[in-house]
């Protein structure tokens, strides 16, 4: 399975962006992480189809919502309220579809995820 993101770029610190990503198979969970220089990567959000079930890190919520088609594999992340610390690489990640569905508490541990996208840039400024 290959996952495609597209979306990042440069924006104003109270702005907005729509990050996509779509997988080219069969998924059961897909969400997003990101790496900010000299950090190690984080969770942002994921959602499990079955359920349609949201998790976000905190530092998000209220501001990012995470959706997506799972008939289509493909995940979004709209951004609202960008502040100058979401700066970082985003990458889309899936989890197998032929895998056991995934325990919400684990939504957000890398390890739970079997695919991984090519990471794309979002910048804000101030």
């Amino acid at each position: 399975v290959q996952l495609q993101a597209s979306g990042g770029g440069l924006v104003q610190a109270g702005g907005s962006l729509r990050l996509s990503c779509s997988a080219s198979g069969h998924t059961g969970a897909m969400g997003w992480f990101r790496q900010a220089p000299g950090k190690e990567r984080e969770f942002v959000a994921s959602i499990r189809w079955s359920g349609r079930n949201t998790v976000y890190t905190d530092s998000v919520k209220g501001r990012f919502t995470i959706s997506g088609d799972n008939a289509k594999n493909t995940v979004y992340l709209q951004m609202n309220s960008l502040k100058l610390e979401d700066t970082a690489v985003y990458y889309c990640a899936a989890r197998s579809g032929d895998r056991a569905r995934i325990i919400i508490s684990a939504m957000s541990d890398n390890r739970a995820y079997d695919y991984w996208g090519q990471g794309t840039l979002v910048t804000v400024s101030s």
